[in-house]
């Protein structure tokens, strides 16, 4: 059954809880041995993804979605975002890393208030949807309070994507919000298993040798919490809290490092022998100083990677952006290290289909969801991405199918996003999405924030 025209002559989406299918369209798998599949279909029945191949047989009732000339591939996995700041986008477009501790350590950052960290995840929320990325780590640093928190989820549920929550709070020493029983209330209320909502703690170690964060790490333990730390930034967080971690027991396989630009070999080595993976997020690591994009390092020693797009006060809020800039940091310091010794680099290291792979499967596996997510192999769940436009000319020819989604493709390219089995984007366009709400929310949050910017910059000066 083709998809039914809907009022003005678009294409409305497949009915809620009807089988999917995608057909004809150049499928990368993401399987174990990155297959590509040309002219192939993906059937989805519920939440889970029924097969995949050549002209498959279908229910009846079935939705079909021509992805002739598109590539399917699995939906993409952020695996670090500062969602409660969205509301802020584009605003520290030029600022350091230093600018930004300021901004939101010292200054304006605790006067957001619970409706402010709404406003700011049902908009980050929501573009994630739009851009194809499918699970997003809401590094939540701005929990200053459990009413923040509760805020938090409640626009992560309001939206019909994958989350995690990493539950942090900068004004406040993770050895106290941690051990307060309204956190643990907090965490008991609100999830419950489910893997549309998981969660994790989020928390720094700053390397003093008393090691105070031994408490956050033990609650995190208790809870059967992983781990997600912001490792190896300049003048921030360096060698010795990995060293820390790693004496006391609490480098695990969940554990995700973030960044991690300014380590050194024993660190890499710490980290690979536990089993833990690392978070990079390039465009904040060339542009604000964090340290230089570590992939190849990374690549030196084995570590898993994901990518990360940090924080939309900054920088897009796209992996299509983070696979194209991580694939230019790695390869402009390949060829700088072979011109500085005479040499010329004949064949790039860093491949396309690798961070393709990062912006998947890496997620999936960073966050304990590879089995379930990351991969289009029947039995997953339909987290799914259609990359199709037939008004731009950039999508034929179509050749190298990952390098086409590495630099090629772009938001506006993102046709269908399926999540847990349900059409959330349809023929470019947001299914059950409300941006007149998120636009209002957002502009009473801007007009708070700027009121308060206004009053303690005058008092400043």
């Amino acid at each position: 059954m083709n998809v039914a025209s809907g009022p003005s002559g678009s294409v409305s989406a497949p009915a809620p809880g009807s089988p999917v299918v995608f057909r004809g369209g150049t499928v990368l798998t993401m399987d174990d041995r990155r297959t590509v599949l040309t002219g192939a279909d993906v059937l989805v029945v519920g939440r889970h993804i029924e097969a995949v191949g050549p002209s498959l047989a279908v229910p009846e009732g079935t939705a079909e979605i021509d992805a002739t000339g598109g590539i399917v591939m699995p939906g993409m996995i952020d695996t670090h975002r500062h969602m409660w700041q969205t509301a802020m986008r584009g605003y520290g477009a030029d600022w350091t890393l230093t600018q930004y501790f300021v901004w939101y350590y010292l200054e304006h950052g605790r006067y957001f208030r619970p409706e402010d960290v709404y406003a700011g995840n049902l908009l980050s929320a929501i573009e994630a949807l739009d851009a194809g990325v499918t699970t997003t780590v809401d590094w939540s640093h701005g929990l200053r309070t459990v009413q923040h928190a509760d805020a938090a989820v409640d626009a992560l549920e309001e939206v019909p994507g994958r989350f995690v929550l990493a539950y942090g709070n900068i004004q406040a020493a993770p050895w106290e919000w941690s051990a307060a029983p309204e956190f643990r209330d907090f965490v008991a209320r609100r999830f419950h298993g489910d893997d549309m909502l998981g969660f994790q703690m989020a928390f720094d170690v700053t390397g003093d040798p008393a090691f105070p964060e031994k408490a956050a790490f033990e609650v995190a333990r208790e809870l059967g919490a992983t781990v997600t730390t912001h490792a190896g930034v300049w003048g921030a967080t360096d060698d010795n809290g990995i060293r820390l971690m790693h004496d006391h027991g609490f480098m695990t396989p969940g554990t995700v490092y973030v960044h991690a630009a300014t380590l050194g070999a024993d660190s890499y080595h710490r980290i690979a022998a536990t089993g833990g993976s690392v978070s990079v997020s390039t465009e904040s690591e060339q542009s604000c100083g964090q340290g230089y994009p570590p992939t190849w390092a990374l690549r030196a020693h084995g570590i898993p990677v994901s990518l990360s797009m940090d924080t939309s006060v900054w920088w897009s809020g796209d992996l299509f952006s983070a696979m194209r800039a991580t694939l230019g940091a790695d390869r402009a310091r390949e060829h700088l290290e072979a011109h500085a010794v005479g040499e010329t680099v004949a064949h790039a290291h860093l491949r396309a289909e690798q961070v393709v792979e990062w912006a998947t499967r890496g997620g999936a596996r960073a966050l304990g969801l590879d089995g379930k997510v990351g991969a289009l192999v029947a039995g997953r769940k339909a987290d799914i991405v259609l990359i199709k436009n037939d008004h731009s000319p950039v999508m034929f020819p179509l050749l190298n199918p990952y390098g086409h989604v590495a630099f090629q493709a772009q938001r506006a390219d993102v046709h269908t996003v399926v999540v847990d089995g349900r059409v959330v984007k349809y023929d470019h366009r947001l299914v059950g999405v409300d941006l007149v709400k998120a636009r209002r929310t957002v502009e009473a949050t801007v007009e708070h924030l700027r009121g308060g910017w206004a009053a303690r910059s005058g008092r400043a000066g």
